[in-house]
């Protein structure tokens, strides 16, 4: 099994910045692609970003393409996700997950484990 824990999250004025965290423990995360999505008050669950097992392939979403950057530190189990030029419409419950793959996944229900989410709020 597999736990994660987001931490970064808060309150951020549009232009500004924030970095997410999502620490993991049990079973070796090197192994497990990685995800980060995020979810606003009564809209779906949206991709944001993705990462292989080896951190060399990424993808994004195009609405954070520039922005964001996924990355992870494998020696210490953690994946993080630097988000710059925020804008109001970022504002969401962020959600990093991980699956057993070695490709990139983007679709959430093939992710096996997931965060408690934390929330970010940028205001304009």
């Amino acid at each position: 099994q597999v736990q994660l824990v987001e931490s970064g999250g808060g309150l951020v004025q549009a232009g500004g910045s924030l970095r997410l965290s999502c620490a993991a423990s049990g079973r070796t995360f090197s192994s497990y692609a990685i995800g980060w999505f995020r979810q606003a008050p009564g809209k779906e669950r949206e991709f944001v970003a993705a990462a292989s097992w080896s951190g060399g392939s990424t993808y994004y979403a195009d609405s954070v393409k520039g922005r964001f950057t996924i990355s992870r530190d494998n020696a210490n189990n953690t994946v993080y996700l630097q988000m710059n030029s925020l804008k109001p419409e970022d504002t969401a419950v962020y959600y990093c997950a991980a699956v057993a793959a070695l490709g990139v996944v983007t679709v959430y229900w093939e992710y096996d484990y997931w965060g408690q989410g934390t929330q970010v709020t940028v205001s304009s």
